[in-house]
């Protein structure tokens, strides 16, 4: 058994979904295979037109563990987190995890980040530690893309995080607290990035573990030209914003 098992009902994972409904049902049973009792699921879905909020109701009636948000229409991935953030808080979870619902990050790994958050206030679940890159499936223009706007993050704020754009992290609740939320304004990508800006401006212990990103499998790409646009200025109004003392 791993050192987190004692500790449940501690953790909580955040799964925005829009349009998930041919991976929701199997993720779902995937993450409470592995991990039975240790944690509960918050599924924040942005009224998915295929129904996916409807297996996640059919699963509730079997699972206590599982919880949805249903939102009126789709409001960002962004807001989604906030959102599951501030019911984190409202509910006392110590421990809160991001992660996508098209099984681009593998749920093993949620043990392992777990294990890490022992002494780290965020684990960032990284493809690109050192010198190696860790994707499946990707068309070389995206993961090169994916690659410079980690270089172009990391040199503009300085911020010691090798992969600043993940979206696979866990947080523990001290991190929640002291982050001013309703502050938080970006979307897609950017949102990862003002998210680990404001946890290290902060002075929190971040660390990294290597995880394989797969491609999903099922769906389409929710990745926009808004997202990559508010990427590149994005790193440089959280900079502004630290050196006027307003972060």
């Amino acid at each position: 058994m791993t050192m987190y098992m004692a500790e449940s009902r501690k953790t909580l994972i955040i799964i925005p979904t829009y349009n998930e409904s041919e991976s929701i049902e199997k993720l779902l049973d995937d993450i409470f295979c592995l991990y039975a009792e240790e944690l509960d699921v918050l599924v924040i879905d942005d009224s998915s037109p295929d129904g996916t909020a409807g297996i996640v109701k059919k699963i509730q009636q079997e699972n206590s563990r599982v919880f949805l948000k249903q939102r009126p229409g789709k409001m960002g991935l962004g807001t989604a987190y906030i959102e599951g953030f501030k019911y984190a808080l409202d509910y006392g979870y110590e421990r809160v995890i991001e992660m996508d619902a098209d099984y681009s990050h593998d749920p093993k790994v949620v043990g392992e980040m777990l294990e890490r958050s022992a002494d780290a206030d965020l684990v960032i679940g990284s493809r690109y530690i050192g010198n190696t890159v860790n994707v499946v499936n990707w068309p070389l223009g995206r993961l090169i893309l994916s690659k410079m706007a980690s270089i172009y993050t990391r040199f503009i704020t300085g911020m010691p995080v090798s992969d600043p754009t993940s979206g696979y992290k866990c947080f523990s609740s001290n991190v929640l607290n002291v982050i001013d939320l309703n502050r938080v304004k970006s979307q897609g990508y950017s949102f990862q990035i003002e998210m680990n800006y404001r946890v290290w401006k902060k002075g929190f212990t971040i660390k990294e573990v290597p995880i394989i990103f797969f491609d999903r499998a099922v769906g389409k790409s929710k990745m926009t030209k808004k997202n990559i646009v508010e990427a590149i200025w994005v790193v440089w109004w959280l900079k502004l914003l630290s050196l006027a003392g307003r972060l």
